[in-house]
């Protein structure tokens, strides 16, 4: 007799993955990869507000480190408006390109 017909052979020679599972899995890995975000203290807030303000006021260029579960984003523009309300500030880079970040998800900034 074959040896696929034997033990446990009839079983292990009709795996298959149907792409659900197949996505499923990865899906799982990729959120094994995510990682927290990191705590500031005080005065690296202070310091993150402070360069935001500067950028604000003198139309200087800013670097924003912004959070990613799975990679920080580093961005780069003039900070063109501040909403306390949602807390978050409006970044321009460019010709009509700009975002509105969540003061919560930056990390640093450096004017």
């Amino acid at each position: 007799m074959s040896k696929k017909l034997e033990e446990n052979g009839l079983w292990e020679s009709s795996r298959i993955i149907i792409p659900e599972h197949k996505e499923a899995y990865l899906k799982l890995m990729k959120d094994r990869q995510r990682r927290g975000k990191p705590e500031l203290d005080d005065q690296e807030v202070q310091l993150i507000e402070q360069a935001l303000i500067e950028s604000y006021n003198s139309r200087t260029t800013v670097t924003l480190l912004v959070f990613s579960p799975f990679d920080d984003e580093e961005l780069c523009g003039v900070v063109t408006s501040i909403n306390t309300a949602r807390r978050e500030v409006k970044l321009f880079r460019g010709e009509d390109d700009f975002s509105w970040i969540k003061l919560e998800d930056i990390i640093s900034a450096i004017v």
